[in-house]
């Protein structure tokens, strides 16, 4: 998480500030069982893949507090 928060500090030149980062990386670490085997499609899956990217953007907004 720090190093996203790193990379973060760099969105002036490359645009990946928290949200995008979140974006990219939440499926991977808050990897959910349940898109993989009930086979989740359209909305359910993107509904899915959203709470795990607001999750990872607030973890990254608040590294400091948290660890």
């Amino acid at each position: 998480m720090r190093h996203l928060l790193r990379m973060a500090g760099h969105s002036a030149r490359t645009n990946m500030h928290a949200r995008n980062l979140a974006i990219v990386w939440a499926p991977n670490l808050l990897r959910s069982r349940d898109i993989e085997t009930s086979g989740f499609n359209g909305t359910a899956a993107f509904m899915e893949v959203r709470v795990q990217s607001i999750v990872v953007e607030f973890i990254l907004t608040h590294v400091e507090q948290l660890f």
